[in-house]
């Protein structure tokens, strides 16, 4: 209720691609509703949320490489327990990325080491999985991901360092 149906995403998507626009959508984040499979289609940049993503949106993501970018703040912000199932998307093959989906309604943080903890945490996440997202992986969600989001030569980057031990 109150969204655009599949059929209305598809042609609103397609018209936009055809446009230049890549699109990026925010996919299954209170109901089970397809939207994953869809950003798959259309072989969107990235699907955001998704916590209510199904073994083939999973998969059909992973095929056409849309990533899938998890927002563990608005779950937690909200106060619900239905976080991505992070775990099962990275055994199937699926990029995941992290972000903090900072906004006044969900979200109401910025921390992207809140984030990284609430990754470890609630969804099952390593430490060196989160970073991977919050960093590389969150890059190539945004089409950004040969200029930053990792250290090599060439690409511009601002630099943290963490004394911790693995």
């Amino acid at each position: 209720k109150g969204v655009f149906s599949l059929d209305e995403s598809r042609k609103i998507l397609e018209t936009a691609k055809e446009y230049g626009l890549k699109p990026k959508l925010h996919a299954d984040q209170l109901t089970p509703f397809g939207v994953a499979e869809l950003a798959a289609e259309i072989k969107a940049v990235s699907a955001d949320h998704l916590e209510f993503i199904s073994d083939s949106g999973i998969e059909k993501m992973k095929q056409s490489g849309t990533i899938a970018v998890l927002l563990p703040g608005a779950v937690f912000g909200l106060g619900k327990d239905n976080y991505p199932p992070a775990r099962k998307m990275i055994d199937m093959g699926l990029q995941i990325a992290l972000a903090t989906d900072f906004n006044p309604g969900s979200s109401f943080t910025e921390s992207m080491p809140m984030i990284l903890s609430l990754a470890c945490l609630r969804m099952k996440l390593t430490p060196a999985e989160a970073i991977t997202a919050a960093t590389i992986n969150s890059a190539y969600a945004i089409d950004k991901g040969d200029s930053i989001g990792s250290l090599e030569r060439g690409k511009k980057a601002d630099i943290v360092i963490w004394d911790v031990k693995n």
